[in-house]
């Protein structure tokens, strides 16, 4: 009885630790080498990450100045969605693409028309940084 409540204590406490947000170098900035704002582009799309300022690290590595990628589809713009997702993990779904082996580029199936792509840079535990490190929401048109 008195492990498990101390079990249970420890995670109480474990949480919130676990949510704390990991500080952003000043200047950290994230960015699209392609495809370019306005860019008509057929499927698979191919989609290179840029980075400045930090280091791209896999999920599950902790180490200052570091993080992975997340690439946001057709979906509001980081800061404009669910409440609290600038300091929670971000979701992994069909709007939101990790990439947690430290890959800096990828190629995705897109449906031909337009769609919106943004870059965040998540800790390792895929935790936005604070402040968040995002980059401007492009558009681009799939034929």
């Amino acid at each position: 009885m008195f492990a498990r409540t101390i079990t249970a204590f420890t995670l109480a406490l474990a949480g919130p630790l676990a949510a704390q947000q990991t500080a952003a170098p000043e200047g950290a900035e994230v960015y699209f080498v392609e495809p370019a704002d306005g860019a008509t582009v057929s499927s698979p799309v191919r989609v290179v990450f840029g980075l400045s300022g930090m280091g791209v690290a896999p999920a599950g590595t902790e180490a200052d100045g570091t993080g992975h990628h997340h690439l946001l589809i057709d979906r509001p713009p980081f800061g404009e969605g669910a409440e609290g997702e600038t300091s929670e993990p971000l979701p992994a779904d069909d709007n939101h693409v990790h990439f947690g082996g430290g890959q800096t580029e990828t190629s995705v199936e897109l449906e031909p028309g337009d769609h919106t792509l943004q870059l965040v840079l998540g800790d390792w535990s895929h935790i936005p940084h604070d402040p968040p490190v995002t980059s401007e929401v492009i558009t681009i048109t799939v034929e």
